[in-house]
């Protein structure tokens, strides 16, 4: 009887190994299918946010030299694209988004007017720095479908204590608030910076 039930019991423990073995071995050379991405937005929509996007970074670089009259330059460019964005596809994915998108799109432009309004390089950053602060969310409201950018602080952009944030294309810290060009810093404190988060 002994002798019977450790031969059940080997037999268990061998089938068991088997049924182990097959299955691990099943799991490890079937690959996994990924998903396919599907973007929610038309690719002439997503044109139209790129070439916005890219009109912000030319502003922006303009900010990094401290160039007032290329910032002004590329701040209209920068509103004309604003303007060609047709946000009306939104409202077919969520009213409220549509609604909001609308609210920030009137607060980049007026930052963005502001900009060309003024004549002092700091008053300018002041204004390139609500736009950031507006472009953003708007970016993250839509449900930004473009290259990777990232949202790059400076905790001293306009002093000890007054931060700045801006987007960038590439994580490497060139800082449009301090630039190559500072009264105080020339150009010392152009990678002064870090970045905060990464839209996908």
């Amino acid at each position: 009887m002994k002798s019977f039930l450790a031969i059940v019991f080997l037999a268990a423990i061998l089938l068991g190994a088997w049924w182990l073995f097959f299955k691990t071995e099943k799991t490890i050379s079937e690959p996994k299918q990924e998903a396919i991405k599907i973007g929610k937005h038309t690719p002439e929509f997503n044109q139209n946010i790129s070439n916005a996007v890219s009109a912000y970074m030319a502003m922006k670089d303009a900010f990094v030299e401290a160039d007032t009259f290329k910032v002004k330059n590329e701040g209209q460019n920068f509103i004309v694209t604003i303007d060609s964005l047709k946000l009306s596809s939104l409202e077919k994915e969520d009213s409220q988004i549509l609604i909001s998108a609308r609210q920030e799109i009137s607060d980049i432009k007026a930052n963005a007017e502001a900009i060309l309004r003024e004549n002092n390089i700091t008053e300018m950053r002041q204004d390139f720095r609500m736009v950031s602060e507006n472009l953003y969310p708007f970016l993250k409201t839509i449900g930004y479908e473009g290259q990777n950018l990232y949202w790059q602080n400076c905790p001293m952009a306009f002093g000890e204590d007054k931060e700045g944030n801006w987007l960038s294309t590439t994580r490497e810290i060139i800082n449009p608030y301090l630039g190559k060009n500072h009264p105080d810093y020339k150009s010392s404190m152009l990678n002064c910076g870090e970045t905060k988060d990464t839209l996908k």
